[in-house]
């Protein structure tokens, strides 16, 4: 399993200042041990999560310190030493970059913050311009609607008579039943006093009729008599 001496990530690379000597560094190396395959993962994982090449320049920087470790001579070492600065400055020129990128997506985010706010509040003023819509083209059509009933109105009284000619023909009319009504009273009159007369009539036909029925039965009474008269013989 390749392991990597994890001495590197303890130099003071950044002082641009050589270490005393290769084989301390390497003594250091094996003194502080190795890193697992996985840890390697991690930090490549978390070095080059953009993708713009981190992890090649993290690998490059290791093998330059391992050659470095390794070199024999002082002028290899010195070369591999000013390569390790420059993987380490185009590291920290692309970590430089990265925290800028970083903080300009803050500031966006920041943006797109107070964009959404804004819009949410549009949205919010557009929901109540809609409802304050809502309302007066409810009252639109109410209006609309009592102007259609008022029309059609209108037009039915524009087929009648006005005022004026509707009371005086009412007045007429008053006048026309008030005579009426007195021709009923006279005409009552007269049928109460002709049912009377009738009645009259009715009771003296009936006294006549019974005049008449007596007579005949007198009349009878009177020629019986006479017959029996005439019918029993002289002494």
């Amino acid at each position: 399993m390749a392991v990597y001496p994890a001495a590197l990530w303890e130099f003071d690379l950044r002082r641009r200042q050589p270490p005393p000597s290769a084989c301390a560094a390497a003594a250091a190396a094996h003194a502080m041990g190795a890193v697992t395959d996985d840890e390697v993962i991690r930090k490549r994982l978390l070095i080059d999560g953009d993708g713009a090449g981190d992890d090649r320049r993290i690998n490059l920087l290791v093998k330059s310190f391992i050659k470095w470790c390794n070199s024999g001579s002082q002028e290899e070492g010195y070369s591999q030493y000013q390569r390790m600065l420059s993987t380490l400055s185009q590291c920290e020129f692309s970590m430089g970059k990265t925290l800028l990128v970083y903080d300009m997506n803050l500031r966006e985010m920041e943006n797109y913050e107070k964009i959404y706010k804004e819009i949410e509040c549009s949205i919010a003023g557009a929901h109540e311009k809609i409802a304050e819509c809502k309302k007066q083209i409810l009252q639109a059509k109410r209006i609309r609607k009592n102007r259609q009933e008022y029309d059609a109105l209108a037009k039915v009284i524009q087929h009648h008579p006005d005022r004026h000619e509707t009371l005086k023909e009412l007045e007429a009319l008053g006048k026309e039943l008030e005579h009426l009504s007195h021709i009923k009273e006279s005409v009552e009159d007269k049928l109460e006093l002709r049912r009377k007369q009738f009645h009259v009539l009715l009771s003296t036909i009936h006294e006549l009729q019974q005049t008449l029925e007596n007579d005949e039965k007198l009349s009878e009474v009177e020629e019986a008599q006479d017959a029996s008269m005439e019918t029993d013989p002289k002494p």
